[in-house]
Order: structure tokens, then C-alpha cells, then sequence
């Protein structure tokens, strides 16, 4: 795979044909994949659609020492105000003096939808380097300027000439693909072409002339494994797998997420790239495979005991740790039975609906599972090849319902009112609708909580032993907050709006 002589990456669509628009079963959904179909789908009405411009933000947004640039309406931007906490935060998690999260926007109007925008981009490129000094600018390019004709690269290139900040165009607009995950390869794409390069040592790290420095400096290599993080994990998680990879005596370094330009850099001495989930990493794996020949591993997200124990024995074997890594799961499966056993008396028998990404749904119902709850129903962002692996960790789905659809809460909501859950696990953002049914909810992930690892098994089943005991409040949503949908919507098939082309 190398697709970074052109200037925007392939969609989706066309690179894994990738579906957003299924409805059907467990199984149905596998086999359409299969048989090379799930994106032929189509809807004859849509409600709300994600827009790969904000999705670009989530990875953009945690890079330290960087100043955004948004290219486009301000009115694009204005996503990021709700990350401005959590970026500071995270960021000072890895650098007590980074500072928060920088964004400007060249405001495009009217005039410049006919005059063109490139003027503002460079007053905006000037402006950023005048008054922050960064050592990197990254400029997300929305809808206007793609379909005005803006020739941002252009830009790019006779302004890096008086900019010491390294410029990082990231081609993102929203119009071009219906699979808003196509963002991370905009992102990754970006940063392979302009950030990713062999390092120049800095002087805390320069290598000794001498035979046993360099002896030590290779051997600290090759125990080195870049984890590629994502948006949505917590710094408790990272702490998790840490603590889990060390065990097997390795070090650990994480990429993309709260990294400045200098870690892309030293990525590249390592010896295994490890993927966190693949809907976000496989375009960023598959390139530096393929142009610096470092392995890579895309299999399951650690998420659940089985799929905390598969991700780990497959990173274990690359090293030949396998015997050391069956040690260290024993041990933790053991521990993990004993903190479980208080909550299983309560949870058995009790039924999630869960919707988000469909990698982290998949992996999230292991978890309920093996709280002894049952599954009654998927929604996941899109479909591709990565949730497969995910699938194995989970007991008799095959008929549990299974909806493709970025958004699209009509489908939803009525989904939920059929198949009445006990507790709905929803993405950030998705969980009002199901609120206002009066159903007691679980983020899907949070900036401060753990998930991953044995130790996110437990924190999972505390809280949902919580919300399930407290749940008054959304049962008054339920009473005060009608929604806005008819009788008859809710007598008609869910998927009724779905039409395969072809």
C-alpha cells in the first residue's frame, strides 16, 4: 500500500468497501460483507449523516505543540469548543507545559466562495507562526474551499519557504465519502507525508560512540512497541496496557493521540506497530510497513478479558513471549474472577442495546457477557472488515439484530422501543434519544474512565451496577421529554427506509 503520491487518500468505499446502511442479523451482516455487497447498500431517506471534517478534529486536536487551522466557514469549527478541556488535560498527562488545545479558522464568507480563499489561508499561516511559535500547523480543509477549487497544497508549499513550523495539510471534506471513518486516513495521510521521517537525534538521545551504548540502544529497540491510541481511549487505559506489556518485559510508546512532531519521528525505532482498533490505524500500519518495513499487528481491540488475552498473545508471539504472556493472563483472569464475583448476582440476565463504532460495540458486549447479561441489539457507525475478528469473542449473536448506520436515530429509537432494553452503551453524543425512552445509559467510552485492559473488565461492571440501582432521572426524561416521532413510525419496520443497488 502507497498512496501518498496523491494528494487525499482513497475512500473507503472504495479501499474496503466499507457499508453504512445494513439491517438485518449478526450473521447477515458477516455474510453481506463477505460477499462483497454490504456497500452497495443505500437509504431512501436519511436522518443526519457524520461529517469526516469533525471526526478529522478528534485525532487533530490531541497533537501537542501545534497550532489548527481550520480551512473553511467558522462555523466548521465549532466542534472543537467542547475539546478544549480535555485536550489541555491530556496533554499536560504527557508534558506538564503543554499548552491547550490552539485553533484558528480563515472565516471564509461569501466573497470568498467567489474570489477564492487562498489569501485567507496564508494571512491565517502568517498569523499562527507570528503569534505561537509552533512546531507544527495542521490545516483541516472543509467542504467550501474543496468544491471552490482552493489549491491548499499549493499554499502549502510556498508558505513552508518562511514557515519554521512544519505545515500539515489534511484533506477532509465532508461531501466525499458517506463513511465518515475515511477521516483517519485523511489525518494519517497528512502526517506520513509531512511529519514522518527518519530522526535527527536530539541531544539527550544521541548515541555514545560506543559499542556497548549502541549494543543497549538496539536491544531498547527492538522491546519497543508503538501502540496506536485513539480518541475515545482514556489515560487510565493507556496506563492498563502499559502496565500489561511491561509485564512481558516491553516498552511502550503511544501514537497518534497527545504525540507532537518529534514522536512520529522516533516511531520509526521500534519493532512492532500494534493497532488499538483498525478502523482508525490499518492506512497509518500498512504505510509505514510498506515504507520502513516495520511489522505490524491489526486484530481485535483489547476490550474484554478474551480479547485483552488475544491481543496480548498475539503481540507475545511476534516476541516470543507466549509461554510469559499465558503466565500473565492465568494470573490476571483469576484476580479478575475474584473483584467480579459481587457483581454478577445482580447483572445476570439483564439486556444492552449497545451502538458507537462497531469494532468497540463488538468488544464491549464481551464484557457484558460475561457478566452473564444478554445482547439484544447492534448499531455500529459502519461495517468492514476489522469487526470480524471481534465477532469470535462472542457467544450465540448470530440472530441478535445487527443496524449499519452512521447516525440515523429514527432507525434507533425504533430499534429501542422494540427490543426494550435493560441499559443502552452508546457512543458520545448518541445517547439523548435513548435517554428520553427513560433508559438508564453507559457511555460507550470517557476521558477519565478505563475500559481497556482486565482491570476495564471490572471498572465496566461497577459502574453499570451503579446505573442500573439509579436510574430515576432519565425515567423522567421519559415522562417530561416526548420525542418527536409518530405512532406509525414505531408500527413500521426499522429498516424499512434500506435498498441494496445493484
Amino acid at each position: 500500500m502507497n498512496y501518498l503520491s496523491a494528494k487525499t487518500p482513497p475512500v473507503r468505499e472504495e479501499r474496503l468497501g466499507a457499508g453504512i446502511a445494513f439491517g438485518g442479523t449478526c450473521r447477515e451482516v458477516q455474510c453481506a460483507r463477505a460477499g462483497g455487497c454490504l456497500n452497495l447498500a443505500a437509504r431512501t431517506f436519511s436522518q443526519t449523516q457524520g461529517c469526516q471534517f469533525t471526526l478529522s478534529q478528534a485525532i487533530i486536536n490531541t497533537l501537542r505543540n501545534a497550532v489548527i487551522i481550520m480551512h473553511g466557514p467558522i462555523g466548521c469549527g465549532a466542534s472543537s469548543i467542547g475539546a478544549v478541556g480535555t485536550s489541555q488535560t491530556f496533554k499536560r498527562l504527557r508534558d506538564p507545559n503543554a499548552e491547550g488545545l490552539i485553533w484558528l479558522n480563515s472565516n471564509l464568507d461569501e466573497a470568498d466562495v467567489i474570489g477564492g480563499g487562498e489569501g485567507k489561508l496564508k494571512e491565517a499561516i502568517r498569523f499562527a507562526e507570528r503569534m505561537f511559535r509552533p512546531e507544527t500547523i495542521l490545516i483541516p480543509v472543509s467542504c467550501v474551499p474543496a468544491l471552490i477549487g482552493d489549491d491548499v497544497d499549493a499554499v502549502v508549499a510556498e508558505m513552508q519557504e518562511e514557515t519554521a513550523a512544519a505545515l500539515v495539510p489534511v484533506h477532509c471534506s465532508g461531501f466525499k465519502t458517506k463513511v465518515m471513518a475515511t477521516a483517519y486516513d485523511d489525518v494519517y495521510h497528512g502526517i506520513l507525508r509531512a511529519l514522518v521521517k527518519k530522526p535527527e537525534r536530539r541531544a539527550d538521545r544521541r548515541v555514545v560512540p560506543d559499542e556497548l551504548e549502541e549494543v543497549r540502544r538496539r536491544y531498547r529497540d527492538s522491546r519497543t512497541v508503538n501502540v496506536l491510541n485513539v480518541s475515545s481511549m482514556s489515560r487510565p487505559d493507556e496506563t492498563e496496557l502499559t502496565r500489561l506489556l511491561n509485564a512481558l518485559d516491553l516498552q511502550v510508546r503511544f501514537l497518534p493521540c497527545y504525540s507532537d512532531a518529534e514522536d512520529f519521528q522516533y516511531a520509526l525505532e521500534s519493532a512492532l506497530n500494534v493497532s488499538i482498533c483498525g478502523t482508525h490505524d490499518d492506512y497509518f500500519l500498512h504505510h509505514l510497513q510498506t515504507l520502513y518495513d516495520i511489522p505490524f499487528l491489526i486484530d481485535t481491540i483489547p476490550i474484554g478479558r478474551k480479547n485483552t488475552a488475544r491481543w496480548l498473545r498475539k503481540i507475545a508471539a511476534h516476541f516470543d513471549l507466549s509461554q510469559e504472556a499465558d503466565r500473565l493472563i492465568a494470573s490476571e483472569e483469576q484476580a479478575l474472577d475474584e473483584a467480579l464475583a459481587p457483581f454478577r448476582p445482580a447483572l445476570r440476565g439483564k439486556t444492552a442495546f449497545l451502538g458507537g463504532g462497531e469494532v468497540r460495540i463488538l468488544a464491549t458486549a464481551e464484557i457484558l457477557q460475561d457478566l452473564g447479561m444478554k445482547i439484544v441489539g447492534f448499531k455500529g457507525h459502519h461495517y468492514d472488515e476489522f469487526a470480524e475478528p471481534v465477532f469470535e469473542s462472542l457467544d450465540d449473536v448470530d440472530d441478535v439484530l445487527f443496524n449499519v448506520a452512521t447516525q440515523q436515530p429514527f432507525e434507533q429509537i425504533n430499534l429501542v422501543k422494540r427490543l426494550r432494553p435493560d441499559l443502552y452503551v452508546g457512543h458520545s453524543g448518541g445517547g439523548n434519544i435513548s435517554a428520553k425512552q427513560g433508559l438508564p445509559l453507559l457511555p460507550l467510552f470517557g476521558p477519565s474512565y478505563n475500559y481497556m485492559g482486565f482491570s476495564g473488565v471490572f471498572e465496566v461492571a461497577r459502574r453499570i451496577r451503579r446505573i442500573l440501582a439509579n436510574a430515576q432521572f432519565n425515567k423522567q426524561l421519559a415522562r417530561h421529554c416526548p420525542l418527536p416521532y409518530r405512532d406509525s413510525w414505531y408500527a413500521q419496520d426499522p429498516f424499512s427506509y434500506i435498498k441494496a443497488e445493484g
